[in-house]
Order: C-alpha cells, then sequence, then structure tokens
C-alpha cells in the first residue's frame, strides 16, 4: 500500500455490502483512495484534510437522491460537501449505474470520483462557465482518460 505523505488528503473508501463480484472487483481495480489523494494534493485541498467515499448500487442512489434532493430515481453520483474544517465532503457512487453507463466501469468509476470531488470543493456546471471549468479540470486530474463535455445544468 502507498505511503500517504502527512499532508495527503485522508480518503476512506467503504463498499456497500450487496456489490456483486463483478462491482467489487471494479471498485478495487479502479483504486480510488490513492486517485483521490493525488487529485486533492493537486487541487491544494488542505492537509489532512478527510474525504469519504460510498460505493454502492441503485436502489441505495435512489434512496439518498430522494432524502436530500427530492428527486426520484437513481443517479450515478451524489456529492455531499462538508460543514467542517477538515472534512471536504462526502462522495456516493452507484457502482451499478457507472457498470451500466460506460463501456469501461472502473473508468466512469474514476471519472464519478473525481466530479464528486470537485462537487465537494464547490466546483458546479450549473451553466455554460461552470460546465466548461469543472471539465478542464477533469481532464487535467485524469489525463489520457476520455472525459466528455459536460452539459450545464445537467444532474
Amino acid at each position: 500500500m502507498p505511503r500517504r505523505g502527512p499532508g495527503s488528503v485522508r480518503v476512506t473508501v467503504v463498499t456497500a455490502d450487496g456489490l456483486g463480484a463483478h462491482g467489487r472487483s471494479a471498485a478495487r481495480a479502479a483504486a480510488l483512495a490513492p486517485l483521490l489523494r493525488r487529485c486533492g494534493e493537486s487541487l491544494e485541498v488542505p492537509a489532512r484534510a478527510s474525504l469519504g467515499v460510498r460505493l454502492t448500487d441503485d436502489a441505495e442512489l435512489a434512496e439518498l437522491n430522494a432524502r436530500f434532493r427530492g428527486v426520484e430515481g437513481a443517479t450515478d453520483v451524489l456529492a455531499f460537501p462538508a460543514d467542517e474544517p477538515g472534512h471536504v465532503g462526502d462522495v456516493a457512487i452507484s457502482v451499478d449505474r457507472a457498470l451500466g453507463q460506460a463501456e469501461d466501469g472502473v473508468s466512469e468509476l474514476r471519472l464519478l470520483a473525481v466530479h464528486g470531488l470537485l462537487h465537494c470543493l464547490g466546483h458546479d456546471h450549473a451553466d455554460a462557465a461552470g460546465a466548461a471549468a469543472m471539465t478542464a479540470e477533469t481532464r487535467r486530474l485524469l489525463p489520457g482518460q476520455q472525459i466528455p463535455e459536460l452539459d450545464p445544468g445537467t444532474e
């Protein structure tokens, strides 16, 4: 396991019990904790700040979406920015959705994790300028990965 430096972002990734073998395998292959630590350092997240990531299924994302956003149905990623110092926030990702909406599920999990981190840090894609900035930042953080343009106002 790679060592974290004293200023590294502390990333905790929790995988829901209900994920099948394919989902668990993709989650392991995505190596989200080291990816998000590197992204946090690149984004100058305060030293020792924490980020929580939950890898789960469509049913749980639908419940969270309804409870916190008042929107029915599942989505691929939800971000919950923190109000407390030292905690960036929490990200919930539907592994079901990631594997179903992309040819490369591992890359999609990585994309969704970075997308959630950026939302926790205050980035948004509600308008064209925000969408362009968020797309550019994602491409910078995931070099070599195909990153689609974000549509303004999309969830």
